[in-house]
């Protein structure tokens, strides 16, 4: 915490800011990463979104207060760069939600990183499915192992929320992955 602290001076600290915030990038960078990997999927549309998520960091960092930790304040920032960047993206190509996560799902089956028969890339399919707000509780709660407490922080929203938000995900995944094994 004391680091934490001493690292937030810094960065707002007009002669420290430049040398804390490169600190601050290699700190966080491949943790954002995949937090907003797992949101818009594309690996080239996370580094244009981790991008903007630390310029608006950079930006803004004089403006946080402390009242959350720093890398929760991050996470927000990254959580709703990676939903705008998704509704600008619908907006742009004037399509809904279904045909996008078709598309989306297209685009895994073509990810160098998935196999097309892999547990994985099933697992990413039922995600896909999910709600928006299930799909990042789910990926936040799963793959980076986050704390109810801090998924509450980063989404505004009550522990006992997500807990029913993350039940249901887990329950719809099942149910979408025992159809896969069936088939």
């Amino acid at each position: 915490m004391d680091s934490e602290l001493q690292l937030i001076k810094q960065l707002q600290n007009s002669n420290t800011k430049s040398k804390a915030f490169n600190t601050l990038v290699e700190l966080y960078k491949e943790r954002l990463y995949w937090h907003i990997r797992h949101i818009v999927k594309s690996h080239d549309d996370s580094d244009d979104v981790l991008q903007n998520t630390f310029v608006k960091v950079f930006r803004n960092i004089n403006k946080f207060k402390g009242d959350s930790k720093l890398y929760s304040w991050m996470y927000r920032i990254a959580t709703n760069e990676a939903l705008s960047f998704l509704n600008k993206k619908n907006k742009f190509k004037f399509i809904s939600s279904e045909k996008y996560k078709e598309f989306m799902l297209n685009k895994l089956t073509e990810d160098i990183y998935f196999d097309g028969e892999s547990i994985h890339l099933n697992l990413q399919k039922a995600i896909l499915e999910l709600p928006d707000k299930q799909q990042l509780v789910f990926n936040m709660k799963y793959f980076q192992e986050m704390k109810y407490k801090e998924i509450s922080e980063i989404l505004e929203t009550t522990e006992g929320a997500l807990k029913a938000s993350y039940h249901h995900a887990v329950k719809k995944i099942e149910t979408f992955m025992k159809q896969k094994l069936n088939h």
